[in-house]
């Protein structure tokens, strides 16, 4: 009788079990269902005084241009937007023409036309973007993405680029790169359907507590505006295209890169190891570091007036801070 009760008991457990997970599936869905947000609301809240669309194949490229000088371009990382140049637009912008654009598939811009995401759809997008903004040559710079599409950019388009920036750069090997919650789940078959769909802001939060040292600078309205971006139509299913793309190892030709180039690197990166900052440094001939202690992959981000400052000595000619040992 006894073993009755058990075998009679084992249904009645597993129904209310799986009633609850039910109940909190549902809940969990409900809670962090997202729809797309219209991109004329978008443009309401994350659009500047300065801000231009440009028409390139079909894209509306959202980008800004602001003050007068020798054209600094910056590129930003995924998931990213301009809005992370903010710092250096203000600190920079007083000596440069500091130019900052929504990447295809990330910002107010919207996915590539082609939903190609390799980094030569992005150099040739950027030279597109720089032709029809009547730029020839410029100083680069670039975060994580960024920085795989502008040294790259520097290889293949070498009459253009007078000096290089790099902070906390991907792409020095194949095998790169970034493991984070996000990207593992943009790589798992069906649960990144679900991505499509289901975006926790509660996600967000985290990788960018990830990203950032100090997490006292992870703000709501950080995260809102972060969270919100993702959310324009063809970002989700971009950066999932975006995540599972298989990119070609170009470091061998690293040492072909001509002009200076500045390596920035926020030493308690938790996604790219710091250890990449000297390798860049060993593979491009011209080329020194900074490390930057109380920063992680975004230092641009979180101490804007010290990586602006030593990027302004840097295009200037002078001497920069030297190394740091981590």
């Amino acid at each position: 009788m006894e073993e009755m009760k058990q075998k009679r008991s084992f249904p009645k457990i597993g129904f209310y079990g799986f009633l609850l997970l039910t109940i909190l599936t549902v809940f969990y869905g409900g809670f962090n269902y997202h729809g797309n947000i219209p991109l004329e609301n978008l443009k309401e809240q994350y659009t500047y005084e300065d801000s231009e669309m440009m028409n390139i194949v079909g894209m509306n490229v959202h980008y800004r241009v602001t003050g007068t000088g020798e054209p600094l371009v910056l590129l930003h990382g995924t998931a990213s937007s301009l809005h992370t140049w903010d710092g250096w637009t203000k600190e920079l912008s007083d000596q440069y023409q500091v130019i900052s654009l929504d990447l295809p598939g990330f910002g107010l811009t919207g996915k590539h036309f082609a939903n190609d995401y390799s980094i030569k759809a992005y150099t040739d997008f950027l030279d597109v973007f720089l032709d029809k903004l009547g730029v020839t040559q410029i100083y680069l710079a670039g975060n994580s993405l960024g920085g795989h599409i502008a040294w790259q950019y520097a290889l293949d388009h070498a009459n253009r680029v007078k000096k290089l920036i790099l902070l906390n750069s991907s792409g020095f090997s194949k095998a790169d790169s970034e493991v984070t919650l996000a990207f593992q789940l943009a790589n798992t078959p069906g649960v990144n359907k679900l991505m499509l769909r289901l975006t926790p802001k509660s996600l967000v939060e985290s990788s960018l507590e990830e990203v950032y040292y100090d997490d006292e600078k992870v703000t709501e309205q950080l995260v809102n505006r972060v969270h919100s971006l993702q959310l324009r139509r063809g970002n989700r299913q971009a950066f999932i295209d975006k995540s599972t793309h298989e990119y070609a190892d170009r470091t061998e030709d690293l040492k072909n890169i001509s002009c200076p180039t500045l390596i920035q690197w926020g030493k308690a990166d938790e996604w790219l190891p710091v250890s990449w900052a000297k390798d860049f440094e060993a593979a491009i001939p011209d080329a020194r570091v900074i490390l930057y202690d109380q920063a992680g992959h975004v230092p641009m981000e979180e101490i804007p007036e010290e990586t602006a400052r030593d990027v302004r000595q840097f295009l200037e000619g002078g001497s920069v801070t030297p190394i740091t040992e981590g």
